[in-house]
Formats: structure tokens, sequence, C-alpha cells
């Protein structure tokens, strides 16, 4: 008998399984967190190095089409993902002393083997050390947060409906790494890592978006080249000219679009990606449910300030170059218009001048065929004369000049029908390989 089961679609249970792929960690304080993020192409040097790590300290490997593997390690647990264009390696640490006074003092990177991690595949992008203090940690002020990161440009806030504070200063410290420092107030394990897991997609994909902003600044000065020449031949194209200055404007545009491809080939990927990685920033400021703490700027604003002016520019890049691509093709079609009607113009007065040459052709042949009539008439009758005169020679009483007139008139339309059936037979036949 057959159930809905056997008519499954066979990417059922694979979609199906997609919202849970990814699933956050469960954590909670106190805990050091260390995150790297590197761009690479290859996703499966990103797994063999996670599988030699996890065969070197005799734990499970991730499979060979994984994109996820989270696993303990014993000193530290490990969190890799692949996604599109990077991998990400978060390492958690739960048993260590580090003293209030000084909560980055210990980093939870110093428990992974420093070959494997210089053997890293890709090149680095982010890096930030993150350290989740327990509710016994007493409230922090403005004042030592601040001298805690060594700047007065630090953003925090009360996130998670007031279960955790959350302090950064997003820029890189003396070794190379960003900081995030987060007091828990009482947040649940799975809230907590959830929490974890967005400051560090937030550092994460703030600077994959930023790597449009250099391309963005390069584009933006070619575009405003581009933009001036497209002007110029613009007002070119207002003068009406003949078809061969209108080809010439319409190869000129030609290699303008080609130079806007060219310009755009090494921006395009990276500017919409920029647009996309903007989206789950804010997507992630958005789900941290900022409350503001006194005298400090939250992240949101914080972001606000210089994070979204960048982004801005790299949106206004991408949308002049297509903007310009169509202007440049509505350009084209306007000129390929001009040239197609003007060729029609030419056309139509050739074949007007070839209508006039054929009328002129027919009623000269028309013509000639009458002085053909004439001629042929008058050598037949000729002919017939010798005849007639030959017959009276033998004896045969007959008129020739009377017989000669009479059959004068008959000869000439006989020789004129037949000059139009032969004419007939050959226009017939034209016409029948004339048809497709």
């Amino acid at each position: 008998m057959t159930t809905l089961h056997d008519r499954e679609h066979p990417l059922r249970r694979q979609v199906a399984a997609e919202l849970h792929a990814r699933p956050f960690e469960s954590v909670r304080a106190p805990l050091l967190v260390s995150h790297l993020a590197l761009l690479g192409d290859d996703a499966g040097a990103d797994r063999h190095h996670v599988a030699a790590l996890c065969e070197a300290l005799e734990q499970r490997t991730p499979r060979d089409d994984a994109t996820l593997h989270s696993v303990d390690l014993g000193a530290f647990r490990l969190r890799w993902e692949r996604h599109t264009e990077f991998s990400s390696y978060t390492f958690f640490v739960r048993d260590f002393d580090a003293p209030a006074l000084r909560p980055f003092g210990q980093q939870a990177l110093s428990r992974v083997p420093e070959d494997w991690r210089a053997a890293l595949p890709g090149e680095l992008i982010a890096a930030v050390h993150l350290v989740l203090e327990a509710t016994t940690t007493p409230e922090r002020q403005p004042d030592e947060v601040m001298e805690l990161f060594r700047t007065e440009n630090v953003a925090g806030s009360l996130v998670a409906d007031g279960g955790a504070r959350v302090f950064t200063d997003f820029r890189l410290h003396g070794d190379g790494f960003g900081r995030i420092l987060v007091q828990d107030l009482g947040l649940p394990a799975p809230r907590t890592g959830r929490l974890v897991q967005r400051l560090l997609e937030i550092e994460t994909y703030r600077l994959l978006a930023l790597l449009a902003f250099p391309v963005a600044r390069s584009a933006t000065s070619e575009l405003g080249q581009l933009e001036q020449r497209l002007h110029e031949l613009t007002a070119r194209m207002a003068d009406h000219g003949d078809v061969e200055n209108a080809r010439t404007l319409l190869a000129e545009i030609s290699g303008l679009s080609a130079d806007l491809a060219r310009s755009s080939t090494g921006s395009d990927y990276r500017l919409s990606a920029a647009r996309a990685y903007h989206e789950l920033v804010r997507h992630r400021i958005d789900n941290l449910r900022e409350q503001r703490l006194r005298n400090l700027q939250t992240i949101g604003e914080f972001m606000e300030r210089r994070f979204e002016p960048a982004m801005k520019t790299c949106h206004s890049a991408a949308d002049r170059q297509e903007a310009l691509s169509r202007r440049l093709s509505r350009a084209a079609d306007l000129l390929s218009t001009r040239v197609d009607v003007a060729l029609e113009a030419q056309n139509r007065d050739l074949l007007a001048s070839m209508n006039r040459r054929t009328g002129a052709q027919l009623r000269l042949q028309q013509t000639v065929e009458g002085l053909s009539v004439v001629v042929l008439g008058y050598y037949s009758t000729g002919l017939i004369a010798y005849m007639l005169r030959g017959l009276e020679a033998a004896g045969f009483r007959f008129n020739v000049e009377i017989t000669l007139g009479i059959l004068a008139p008959l000869v000439v339309v006989s020789v004129w029908l037949l000059v139009r059936t032969i004419r007939r037979r050959i226009m017939a036949r034209l016409d029948a390989d004339a048809e497709p």
C-alpha cells in the first residue's frame, strides 16, 4: 500500500533539518572565549585541519560534508563553523582563575596547541577574546570599564531583557584581538550561549562587511569618471547626425560598458556581500534588546556613528554601479534604434529608387518587345512571301500580293501571342523560385 512517505520529496528532510543545522552552545559563567574567523575558499582544508586536531586529542572528527563541528577536547571546547567564504573557530574554557581586576589576563586560545594555531588555513579577518563573568562579580562602573579597555570610547548596555551587561570598544588591542566583557546577571545557560554567539557574530560580520569599504571608495572614484564620460556621450547624442556618427557613438558606449564591467568585476561580489553582512549585524544588534547604561553609549549607537555611514557608502557605490549600467543600456538601445531607423529610411529610399528603375526598365522592355513583334512579323511575312512566289512559279494560280496582305496581320498577331506566352511562362517560373 502506497503511503505519503513513499512520495516524499528527496530534499524534504534536508530542508527540514536546516533550522537545526547550527544550534547554539549552552554555556555558563565564568567562561573564557576566543574566536577566530579566517577567509578562505577551501572548506575541505579547514575541515581537515579540525579533524587533525581532533585525532591528535583522540576525539571524534567532523564528517566529510560537515559545516559545523562542536566537540569537547578536554582543556577546551571547540566549535568550528564553515560559512560561504570563511570558517570560524570558537574556543571555550571554563576552568580558569582570572582576577576581577584583570579579566583579560588569560585567554582561551592559550590552551590550544600553538603549532595547530599557526597552521590554520586562510587569512585572519576577525579575532576577539570574550570574558563571561559570573553573577558574583561586582557591578563595574563606567570609569572602571574604560580603564579595563584603556579608552573612553567604550560601548556598553544592559541586554537580554536585563539578564546581562555587555562592554566592548570594537578595536584591536596590542595582541591583535578585540575584547568583549559580559557580566552574567542570572541568564539560563541556553540564553547565555545565544548571547555569546550573537556578540561574536556582530564582531565577525562587522569586519566582513567593512571589507567592502575600501573597495567602495575606489569604485566611487572610477564611477565618477565613467559617469562624466557617459554625460559627454549623452550630450553628443542630442545632436542629430548621420548613421556613421550614431555608429561611432554606439561603439564608444560599448567601450564604456566594457570599462564598467571591468571595474565592477572585482567589486560586485564584495559590495553585495557587504549588504548581506550589514543586515546580519543589524539583526544581531536588534536581538540584543539593549537598554542604556549610565554614561555609556549602546552598541547600536556606536554602530550608528561610524559603521552605518561606511555601509551607506558601500550601498551607494553598488547602487551607482547598477544605475550606470541601466543608463548605458538605455543609451545603447536609443542609439541602436536611431541607427535602425536611419537604415530603414535609407532602405526605403533605395527601394523607391529601385522601383523607379524597375518601372523604367519594364517600360523599355515593353517598347523593345513591341519592336520585336514588328521585326519578327516583318521577317516572317518576308519568308511567307518567298514561299508564295515559289508556289506561283510552280503553276499555282493565286494573287501573291492579296494573299500577303491577308496573312500579314495574322502573322503579326501570332508573333505577339507567342512572345506574350513565352514572357508569362518565364515570369511564372521566377515567381515560383522566389517563394520560400
